[in-house]
């Protein structure tokens, strides 16, 4: 039976459907009030981002001319928007469309998914920490403003989220559930430990954790850190067993970038991706200047999941990939 057949038959589900309303109003109002601009970039771009590990859909953009040109589906807005902040378009956010090719079906993902990402000038990651507690934290007060953040319940369990949130390093965080020393792991071995050891040991703290300071090796667009070079200025959030937001310090050396680009192109081709040039347009944009930037990808679906109490984000969606395509 479809959603749509289910929700006809039993209109009480209408209601946790509708939350996702609800927290886009919240994520626009939370950042309209800070003064941030919101801006609207394309989907279909001729250069996509470049994630060494993730898988692009790819189409043909054709005009009535016979003109032919690939294009891509994007896997997330942050090139546009670092372009527009070379332009001076200041503190931004954009809520979007996203697309991941070669994804696992599973309750934290869908084809198509609704990406927030947001940009704050003049400030590095530990701001952006802070926005995203208190973002967090907002929704769950617009949703049920009876919520009692320090004993709020997700799917049985309980988790404390008054702010401000625990923040560990992921030198300590290795170190402490894994009972490993960063400097003897293979970097092609770090999701796995982390995977496997690390994140079952944050989901059982009844706490979120912010985990900072990734291995420069793990942080292709990110700052590295002044007092340890060894690591790169970038957080991952994660809360009920959920990773919800990437940050990073931006990178704003054009140089350093493209070198990134050209090892993240490696190991794309080495892991069979598909093959696209470098965006020399936005190496242009950091040449032209970059303000001293932070920016944040947030996977909304998953916290419409996490607001609406629900298992999976297929339950937010009136229109899931795996319904949609019998996956």
């Amino acid at each position: 039976m479809k959603t749509w057949q289910r929700i006809k038959n039993k209109p009480e589900l209408m209601e946790k459907y509708l939350v996702r309303e609800k927290v886009i109003d919240t994520i626009r109002s939370f950042f309209k009030n800070k003064g941030f601009r919101e801006v609207f970039t394309p989907i279909l771009v001729p250069i996509p981002s470049i994630e060494p590990n993730l898988e692009v859909f790819e189409t043909e953009l054709r005009t009535s001319t016979g003109k032919k040109r690939t294009g891509y589906l994007i896997m997330s807005p942050e090139f546009s928007i670092k372009k527009l902040l070379a332009a001076g378009i200041g503190n931004s956010f954009e809520i979007t469309k996203c697309f991941r090719n070669e994804e696992e079906v599973s309750s934290l993902h869908n084809p198509e998914f609704t990406m927030l990402e947001w940009y704050r000038t003049q400030a590095n990651y530990r701001d952006v920490m802070t926005d995203f507690e208190n973002l967090f934290t907002q929704i769950i007060k617009d949703i049920n403003p009876g919520a009692d953040l320090k004993n709020w319940e997700y799917q049985g369990n309980t988790y404390d989220i008054s702010t401000p949130w625990p923040r560990i390093s992921f030198e300590e965080a290795f170190a402490k559930y894994a009972g490993k020393k960063i400097g003897d792991i293979k970097d092609e071995d770090f999701y796995q430990i982390f995977f496997n050891e690390v994140e079952p040991k944050l989901r059982s703290s009844g706490k979120p954790a912010i985990i900072y300071d990734y291995p420069v090796s793990q942080a292709a667009l990110a700052r590295v850190n002044q007092k340890d070079p060894r690591f790169a200025e970038r957080f991952e959030v994660f809360l009920a067993g959920v990773e919800l937001g990437n940050c990073f310090s931006e990178l704003t050396d054009p140089n350093e970038q493209r070198k990134r680009f050209e090892k993240d192109f490696g190991e794309r081709k080495k892991f069979g991706k598909t093959e696209y040039p470098i965006d020399d347009d936005l190496v242009e944009a950091l040449k032209e200047g970059l303000p001293e930037v932070s920016g944040i990808a947030v996977g909304v679906d998953r916290l419409i999941m996490l607001a609406a109490n629900v298992s999976s984000v297929s339950e937010t969606l009136f229109f899931p990939g795996e319904e949609l395509f019998d996956l």
